[in-house]
């Protein structure tokens, strides 16, 4: 099972990664939003910005995000360090519902992008 620091880690990655990609997927990431993951099986939630195309993590707190962010994941530690690393494809996961993404129907359609 992934670590609080792992999964602090893969999300910083996911954030270089996001703004180290190509033109379109910056674009479809250079929302700003309020964003939040859950982690499910570690029950902490890491809370922050999707801004510029990186990802600002602002707070870490034990359970379920304490405020509705306006895209929302929620998956376990492993399948979020797995995703990073390449070794789970995101669209795939979230079809099988292992992981979950809660957004406005715009911001999914621009996301869509990223999948």
């Amino acid at each position: 099972m992934a670590t609080t620091e792992e999964c602090r880690s893969a999300l910083d990655k996911l954030s270089d990664n996001m703004a180290q990609a190509n033109s379109q997927v910056r674009g479809a990431a250079a929302l700003d939003r309020s964003l939040s993951c859950h982690i499910t099986d570690l029950d902490v939630s890491f809370s922050g910005r999707l801004v510029d195309g990186r990802i600002e993590v602002r707070d870490t707190q034990q359970g379920p995000p304490r405020a509705k962010a306006q895209i929302r994941l929620a998956m376990k530690g492993d399948d979020l360090v797995a995703m990073v690393g390449g070794e789970l494809n995101f669209a795939k996961a979230w079809a099988s519902g292992r992981v979950k993404l809660e957004a406005g129907f715009r911001d999914l359609l621009r996301l869509r992008t990223l999948l």
